[in-house]
């Protein structure tokens, strides 16, 4: 029943904000149907122990199609972060002023319960309806708030991830025609896909993985994603960066990696060297900008690439590594983006050659920015630090002939993140200090901070919290 819950309260209660009228009783619904729904989340995934859940009710049954739901371990700990995700960006957002908040809250809901669907989907033509229902409401957020280019960004987002969804589309009903029964069903694929001739996997594997791919994103399929985190809002964008990149992952570890073994036996290095790409890539732009948006954008394909190596190293470790780098991502990169989002409310721009001096006016606000900094980095004793060091101990361990040389040079990507992440702070916190007199955290963006700082901190500290899951 948990797993229904976790789809049905952020469906109703997104549908039901529409109805609103008043600004702050839209606030106060949306963030207690998150509430809610981090309440199930946190008892399902605590009520999983080592046992797996299933339901399936029959939804379509003339096309083989049923509405079943899994609840592993892995798509628990997503719809968890997602839970946690959106509580705490409602509230550090309670009072900040928007246009038709009740349009506004209403679609960040239905994202969330599409969400929710991606993770849980056990049927291959469910997963794909979730998939498209996540996109929907988050291109009409990113079209409708946000800075004066959102029009062209959101439009280049929903052009690359609806061709993604269109070859995901042909090849999922390629193989659906292949299956003995005429099923979507999980396990009727799994068995259909893996005995497929090399040749048909290989295509069904790129139809696949350039869907997931878009989303994740991986070079060089990610020139939609700097744009559409600097223009859209806050809000907005941590649900992509922090919420949607994960779709892509978890669609590559639960549909592409074991439907398709000779397509990820075929393609697997060379992915690898795309995500390595994309480390380097990422970070060598990311030192470069003066947006701090954009410094996080570009940050974020560099810990993508990371992940993505991760699980074509094929290794328990480096498995492991990536679910617990999943979460921990997420976590961190929205109090990024929550930290960003007060200091050009109180600055008024997010240049940082014109920021300086936060750590004189607003030392809280300073030292939320360096611990999450720090986590970003995977500085020892914050979350960040345990998945990376998973991730490059599996790489290590891969049977990747160059695996020595992928993990050197991936190795690069701490420091030059070091590098960037750290000169941030530099300018915005310690750099010539600004005349003006700021406010502080507020109550609730303190609320909001210390809960991920929390997070941060005891997962650093003791992360066998999350690994004994794994």
């Amino acid at each position: 029943m948990s797993l229904i819950l976790l789809l049905v309260i952020p469906l109703i209660t997104g549908l039901a904000s529409f109805a609103f009228r008043k600004a702050q009783a839209v606030k106060a619904w949306a963030l207690f149907g998150s509430l809610l729904t981090l309440v199930v989340a946190a008892i399902s995934l605590c009520g999983i122990k080592e046992q797996t859940h299933t339901i399936s009710y029959t939804w379509l049954p003339t096309l083989g199609a049923s509405f079943a739901l899994q609840g592993s371990v892995t798509a628990l700990l997503m719809t968890l972060l997602t839970a946690i995700v959106f509580p705490l960006t409602l509230l550090a957002q309670w009072n900040k002023g928007i246009e038709q908040p009740h349009r506004f809250y209403g679609l960040m809901l239905l994202a969330q319960a599409g969400l929710m669907g991606v993770f849980l989907a056990h049927d291959l033509l469910l997963f794909y309806f979730f998939w498209e229902l996540a996109l929907i409401p988050v291109y009409f957020l990113a079209g409708q708030w946000g800075d004066k280019d959102r029009i062209k960004s959101s439009f280049k987002f929903f052009v690359y991830t609806f061709l993604g969804s269109l070859l995901m589309l042909g090849g999922l009903i390629y193989l659906y025609l292949q299956t003995p029964n005429g099923s979507f069903d999980y396990d009727t694929i799994l068995a259909t896909g893996t005995v497929l001739p090399m040749a048909v996997q290989n295509t069904l594997f790129v139809l696949f993985f350039i869907a997931f791919g878009i989303k994740m994103p991986i070079f060089p399929f990610h020139s939609w994603q700097a744009g559409a985190y600097e223009q859209t809002l806050t809000p907005v964008t941590i649900v992509l960066s922090a919420l949607m990149v994960k779709m892509g992952l978890f669609g590559v570890i639960k549909w592409l990696y074991p439907v398709f073994p000779n397509g990820t036996e075929q393609f697997g290095n060379i992915i690898m060297i795309l995500a390595l790409i994309g480390i380097i890539y990422g970070s060598m732009l990311a030192i470069v900008q003066k947006d701090i948006k954009r410094l996080i954008a570009y940050s974020s394909l560099a810990h993508v690439g990371l992940m993505i190596m991760g699980i074509f190293a094929d290794t328990h470790n480096a498995s492991v590594g990536v679910v617990a780098q999943m979460f921990n991502h997420g976590i961190t990169i929205t109090g990024l983006w929550l930290v960003v989002d007060m200091i050009e409310r109180r600055y008024g721009t997010r240049n940082m050659s014109e920021l300086g001096g936060l750590a004189g006016a607003a030392p809280q606000m300073t030292i939320a920015l360096v611990v999450i900094t720090f986590s970003s980095i995977a500085l020892p004793l914050t979350n960040g630090f345990v998945g990376e060091f998973l991730l490059f101990l599996g790489i290590f361990e891969s049977t990747n002939p160059n695996h020595i040389i992928y993990m050197a040079i991936a190795g690069l990507g701490i420091i030059l993140g070091a590098i960037y992440m750290l000169n941030m702070v530099q300018k915005v916190a310690y750099g010539n200090k600004k005349e003006m007199a700021i406010a502080d955290m507020s109550m609730n963006e303190r609320l909001s901070i210390y809960l991920i700082l929390a997070v941060i901190i005891v997962l650093g500290v003791y992360p066998n919290l999350l690994l004994q899951l794994l």
